[in-house]
């Protein structure tokens, strides 16, 4: 029997409940990691890899030793892909089962719903998906990517190779809006434009009188900032009305969740995208980060993922951090979070900037070609210079805020 995507997310599920569960084997009492995931729902092809990524990296972390002489151990609350659970289970999550850290959040509107509470209970806040940029909070993390170091390389890229002409389309909450801002920027800044740009609510799924706009808009490529799988409908009825081979296409989004083993190779091939990892990055620790996630996920690989691998890397410079602070204090963390640590993670390097608590990485830009990423070049160690713009922590240590983009 042949198994789908989402079969093979359940089983995952089901192996990491398991783990979650084994017993700990010292006395002394764990150190909590709070997960905020929604692993069903809409967004579940985001948040079920990324809770096996979680597992993975404690289950490491734990078999080295623990982080303090104690064990780690998740606490976790399946947020269903709804706003409102999010705000719930952070008080939860904060109040009754008293984590040391939380680990979690997918979309930008999850992030912004559970950052004030967190910083309220003074819990520490790391956030690893790629998001819009702007968040200057010292309580807070971020250690996905930016749009300094993602659009700023994925634009000039699509203008040089198709045109100055693009079409700007993208998810209707702030991750969308803010990011059809940073088009704009960017295509002004190479010297194109924008001929239009259309928001979507999130649960929208038929596209067909957009496309026949962008027919008539007749822009030099298209570029998406679409989120969810509800938005995925929009590539598949693309290729149906034959556009495919007509205009090309860009996205800071898709590929992020594997949408691209989603689409067929005909519905795919050929959109450009700029990410920090792929499956297919050649380095040891990839490698052996695939080895590792095989034999705790044994023929589940193709699970795997940028949000996925961005939460792993979150949780391991998290314990980097404690590990460097020999301590579970909430100052002396963040402190020693902001001084720099860095690991050698699945995607290349990644060191935490202490200006802005975001991180410098690797980024390069792909092609979707036969249903995997396939590597046209790359940008080594960008810094999320966007975000150095607006914040500076060390100069303003109680900062609590996401600033607005000027373009």
């Amino acid at each position: 029997m042949t198994m789908t995507r989402r079969d093979i997310l359940v089983k995952a599920s089901t192996l990491t409940a398991a783990t979650a569960m084994a017993p700990f084997a010292w006395g002394a009492d764990p150190i909590k990691l709070g997960s905020l995931l929604d692993t069903s729902g809409n967004f579940d092809g985001y948040g079920k890899p990324m809770n096996m990524a979680a597992d993975l990296a404690i289950d490491e972390i734990n078999k080295a030793g623990g982080l303090l002489g104690r064990q780690v151990k998740k606490i976790a609350y399946d947020t269903q892909s709804n706003m409102a659970l999010y705000t719930k289970y952070a008080q939860q999550i904060t109040k009754q089962d008293k984590v040391d850290v939380v680990i979690g959040g997918i979309l930008s509107a999850s992030r912004e719903a559970i950052r004030p509470l967190l910083n309220r209970e003074n819990v520490l806040y790391v956030y690893t998906p790629l998001y819009e940029g702007g968040v200057c909070d010292s309580n807070t993390f971020l250690v996905g990517t930016t749009p300094a170091q993602q659009a700023e390389v994925l634009v000039p890229y699509a203008m040089k190779k198709w045109g100055k002409k693009a079409y700007i389309l993208a998810a209707d909450y702030n991750y969308g809006q803010y990011m059809a801002k940073w088009f704009q920027r960017y295509l002004a800044e190479n010297g194109g434009q924008a001929v239009s740009v259309d928001f979507f609510p999130l649960d929208v799924a038929d596209f067909n009188s957009t496309i026949a706009k962008i027919q008539q808009a007749k822009p030099d490529f298209v570029i998406s900032a679409l989120v969810g799988g509800a938005h995925l409908s929009f590539y598949r009825q693309w290729a149906a009305a034959g556009m495919k081979a007509k205009i090309p296409m860009a996205s800071t989004t898709l590929g992020i969740g594997n949408e691209h083993q989603v689409l067929t190779a005909a519905e795919g091939d050929g959109i450009l995208v700029a990410d920090n990892y792929s499956p297919e990055l050649k380095s040891a620790a990839n490698t052996k980060f695939l080895e590792a996630w095989g034999r705790m996920y044994p023929g589940n690989t193709k699970a795997i993922h940028e949000l996925a691998v961005s939460h792993y890397q979150g949780i391991k410079l998290w314990a980097e951090g404690v590990k460097r602070a020999g301590s579970l204090n909430h100052d002396k963390v963040v402190a020693a979070m902001a001084s720099g640590v860095s690991i050698e993670g699945p995607s290349g390097k990644v060191t935490i900037d202490g200006q802005t608590h975001h991180v410098t990485l690797d980024v390069h830009v792909m092609e979707m070609r036969g249903q995997q990423l396939k590597e046209l070049q790359s940008f080594p160690q960008r810094g999320p210079k966007d975000t150095q713009a607006v914040c500076d922590l060390r100069k303003n240590p109680k900062s609590s805020v996401q600033h607005e983009i000027k373009i």
